[in-house]
């Protein structure tokens, strides 16, 4: 079963058909999104064994640069801003959910995103919010009536790519060079920053 499927099948396991009927079709649901995956798109990442990782501790949680006029410049066009980010290093071992914790407090304080939706598991354990899974942007359009049609996800992996896609997104944008990933869809547009997502995002319109 190739990825694509494998997606399909996990949503419709936890959204039945008439849930999702109502993210997409309902009137209500008229405020676009845009979703923002964390580290690599809004903070620096710090490598360890030749790989990008998050950082340690909040102490070295440094935000690139133009990531705050950007944010801004998504709430003056009208979009939320929902921050949906992978933090695996916490079931490894390898992080405390405390340093977490306090780093997305540093973006929900400087940066006044809507929303931060965080999933702590590894890919073993089969949950469905972990990206490329679309949990948490379906959570998301749940709580705050998102219209997904006009919204768009931006990360720096494939795996965001797969989620914004799988979520019925109107784009999905990587940052970045990206990682590779068998059967992974093209992303709508390559940047090199948040930034110049949000030029590309705020061109292309709702």
């Amino acid at each position: 079963m190739d990825a694509a499927k494998q997606i399909a099948r996990s949503v419709l396991d936890r959204w039945t058909p008439s849930v999702l009927f109502e993210l997409y079709m309902h009137p209500s649901n008229t405020r676009p999104a845009i979703f923002l995956d964390r580290d690599g798109v809004i903070n620096d990442t710090v490598f360890r064994d030749g790989k990008p990782r998050a950082p340690d501790r909040v102490e070295d949680f440094r935000f690139f640069p133009g990531v705050e006029g950007a944010i801004r410049r998504f709430h003056s066009a009208g979009y939320l801003t929902i921050v949906v980010t992978n933090q695996p290093d916490v079931a490894r071992g390898w992080q405390t959910r405390e340093n977490v914790d306090a780093m997305n407090q540093v973006v929900r304080n400087e940066l006044n995103v809507t929303d931060l939706y965080v999933c702590f598991h590894v890919e073993a354990d089969g949950c469905l919010c972990r990206k490329p899974l679309p949990g948490m942007l379906l959570d998301a359009a749940a709580k705050w009536d998102i219209d997904l049609s006009r919204s768009y996800m931006v990360g720096d992996r494939f795996g965001d790519i797969c989620a914004g896609v799988a979520a019925g997104c109107k784009g999905s944008i990587l940052v970045g060079p990206g990682d590779s990933q068998k059967d992974a869809p093209e992303p709508s547009a390559r940047v090199s920053s948040l930034a110049e997502a949000a030029d590309w995002i705020l061109a292309t319109g709702q």
